[in-house]
């Protein structure tokens, strides 16, 4: 009977902590900043020429654009679960993406997204990898 007790005991304690562990959210991980600004912020950036995004936490994105400039979001507020998530989308019926828009986390929710916080972009920093 004393080991049955261990066992549940046991049991118990490790259930526990597997809970705990998944209700705390996993940390972003980014990569080491290694840009530096180049020049005066822009409103907007064409969207045709967004390649790629990294979302480096929860008020920061990174635009890479075709032909390797990098342009640099910093919003004004913290977007809650942005840096969490890592995604996001945004409606516009310009061809521009620009520092009045909005952008809607896309939080993973089962076999689907579901939309998360809404929030407003700021101007786009020109940014250049720093040199080796």
């Amino acid at each position: 009977m004393p080991a049955q007790n261990s066992y549940r005991r046991l049991a118990s304690m490790a259930l526990g902590a597997a809970l705990i562990c998944s209700a705390m959210p996993a940390i972003a991980k980014t990569k080491p900043d290694n840009l530096v600004a180049a020049g005066d912020p822009v409103d907007c950036v064409q969207i045709v020429a967004i390649q790629s995004t990294n979302v480096r936490d929860d008020k920061t994105i990174d635009f890479m654009m075709n032909g390797g400039k990098i342009y640099r979001n910093t919003l004004p507020d913290s977007c809650p679960s942005l840096g969490f998530e890592r995604k996001f989308s945004y409606a516009t019926s310009l061809s521009q993406l620009c520092s009045v828009d909005i952008i809607t986390v896309l939080q993973s929710s089962g076999p689907g997204l579901q939309r998360g916080a809404s929030c407003g972009l700021g101007k786009f920093q020109p940014m250049q990898k720093t040199p080796k």
